[in-house]
């Protein structure tokens, strides 16, 4: 706890003393902070000729990892900051330092082997080097090329450190800036540091390899990285070393007999199925993370960030998507309703004029001219506006997507994105009227139904008996007693047709499970003719209702 406490005045001492060098004493104040590490003339001359949104960035920079990957984070967040500083965060890169590891020592205490009893080689200097690791190759005893992604020492240390502080300063911006106070960043915050902690754990990356690997066990046009769990730990990292093309080398990729064009369709279209198909996406997809293997098989790497779908928001994405493809304004208005954290629309005409104008841009363009890095600041802008708060995950996956096409038109200028989509959203809109997503919602229904059933009132249970007994009676004074009587019995029929309809959609699930003898189309024949007869339930109820 002593240890824990004299890190954290260290790292204040620092975040002080980089704060009072661009200009922020104003806040350090605030916090009880700037007594001291007054900056020198030279400096203050020197932040005078920056403006607030730089000094933001070169303090960021400075400060190092953490703070550098929350300006990255944030950089993506329009619908939070100004434009001015989303173009300063952009712009922000890891100052990163190689430190010196002994890894066949590491690899000794992690796993308590002799290294060279599995493997032939290991390289003592790193061929990569980031903020949070460094990844060095080695070959094993039968010769197959590994690397290994090692986590440099202190950094889950000194990232808990510095997202204590970053708690400490959010609770002073909040308080004390009328900016701040009007912003989300107290949940932003708390995403960021979830994100981040997963990041640094290598068994999580490991978890998220094998996960992708699942995923796309049967796809032709991918290929994932075979990981070797026996020298894995949340330190160490070991996997299959692959010998690939960067992506946006359009000469090696010509040389290697690979179509850039086809490459550039292969990975929008690999990158959208991991939303669409999975709802489980690589959060980071530029041109540093997907190589080209000699086959032609695009290959993510680097999987500590990613992004999640859950069933039923994937199930709202879905549904957007359509609504946007089909131009449907009121629809797409609906959907984001459904899929916000929170929002405080004041006029929801206005919101739905601002969706129908982000529609004409999209619709008045060439569709395979379309700026996506426009289109998503236009939606962006407009959920600010309108003070829409949407999961993280969207932010996530628009982010992923601008990367992605901004990758693919850098081997193929005359990508079409929208052309990409059309495959996905012809399946969505199928899978919407199939019989086995007619049978799933119908069983799903039933199930509430039956629920609802068991939970009527027992003076409710009491009335049905009477109706059935015919000892039910009715004091009024209305004429049209004859008109109620018919509507008690039309209800009546309404409700047992419902009952058979719901019995034959149960009785339709059981049979699709079973083996038939005579198909259609590969289509059991009993199906076909259980959801024709669902069909003619479903017309007659609704006819009955109109009648009525």
């Amino acid at each position: 706890m002593f240890d824990k406490q004299q890190r954290k005045l260290k790292r204040s001492a620092k975040l002080i003393s980089i704060f009072s060098k661009y200009g922020f004493k104003d806040i350090l104040a605030r916090m009880n902070l700037a007594k001291n590490n007054e900056p020198s003339i030279d400096e203050n001359e020197m932040v005078l000729t920056n403006s607030v949104y730089e000094r933001i960035r070169m303090a960021l920079e400075e400060l190092g990892p953490t703070f550098v990957k929350l300006g990255q984070t944030f950089s993506s967040r329009e619908d939070l900051l100004p434009p001015e500083l989303i173009v300063e965060l952009q712009k922000l890169q890891d100052k990163v330092e190689e430190v010196d590891l002994n890894l066949e020592e590491m690899l000794e205490q992690e796993f308590n082997i002799s290294p060279y009893e599995h493997f032939k080689e290991i390289q003592k200097k790193p061929m990569a080097t980031a903020s949070i690791a460094q990844v060095y190759k080695a070959v094993l005893n039968d010769g197959s090329q590994v690397i290994f992604k090692v986590k440099k020492p202190n950094v889950q240390e000194n990232i808990q450190d510095d997202l204590l502080l970053l708690h400490d300063l959010v609770k002073v911006i909040t308080t004390y800036s009328d900016f701040g106070s009007r912003l989300n960043l107290k949940s932003a915050i708390s995403t960021f540091e979830k994100s981040l902690l997963e990041e640094i754990s290598l068994t999580n990356e490991k978890n998220n390899i094998q996960q992708f690997a699942l995923n796309f066990k049967n796809n032709n046009e991918t290929y994932v990285p075979k990981v070797y769990e026996e020298f894995c730990s949340n330190n160490i990292l070991c996997m299959e070393f692959v010998d690939g093309l960067k992506i946006t080398n359009k000469e090696a990729l010509l040389e290697n007999g690979i179509d850039p064009v086809k490459i550039s369709e292969v990975g929008l279209r690999v990158f959208v199925s991991q939303i669409l198909d999975y709802g489980f996406f690589h959060a980071d997809p530029h041109a540093g993370n997907i190589l080209i293997k000699k086959d032609g098989k695009v290959v993510f790497i680097d999987f500590g960030a990613v992004g999640q779908i859950q069933p039923n928001e994937k199930e709202i994405l879905e549904q957007l998507i359509v609504a946007f493809v089909s131009k449907n304004a009121p629809k797409i208005v609906k959907n984001l309703k459904k899929m916000a954290v929170s929002y405080e629309i004041q006029d929801d005409k206005a919101f739905q004029t601002d969706v129908e104008d982000v529609l004409n841009f999209v619709h008045k363009s060439s569709l395979k001219n379309i700026d996506v890095a426009k289109l998503v600041h236009k939606m962006t802008d407009t959920l600010k506006k309108n003070r829409i708060n949407m999961p993280d995950y969207l932010y996530l996956l628009l982010k992923g997507i601008i990367l992605i096409e901004g990758v693919g038109r850098t081997i193929n200028p005359e990508l079409d994105i929208v052309k990409s989509l059309q495959p996905f959203t012809k399946k969505i809109i199928f899978n919407k009227i199939s019989p086995k997503k007619i049978l799933k919602s119908g069983s799903q229904k039933l199930m509430s139904l039956t629920e609802n059933i068991e939970e009527i009132p027992q003076e409710l249970r009491s009335l049905l008996q009477k109706l059935d007994e015919n000892k039910f009676t009715v004091t009024t004074e209305s004429k049209s007693i004859e008109k109620t009587h018919q509507l008690i019995k039309s209800s009546i029929v309404n409700l047992i047709l419902a009952m058979v309809l719901c019995a034959n959609i149960i009785s339709t699930a059981i049979i699709w499970n079973l083996e038939s003898t005579y198909n259609v189309g590969g289509i059991p024949l009993l199906i076909i003719a259980s959801f024709l007869f669902s069909i003619f339930l479903v017309l007659t109820l609704f006819l009955r209702l109109m009648k009525r």
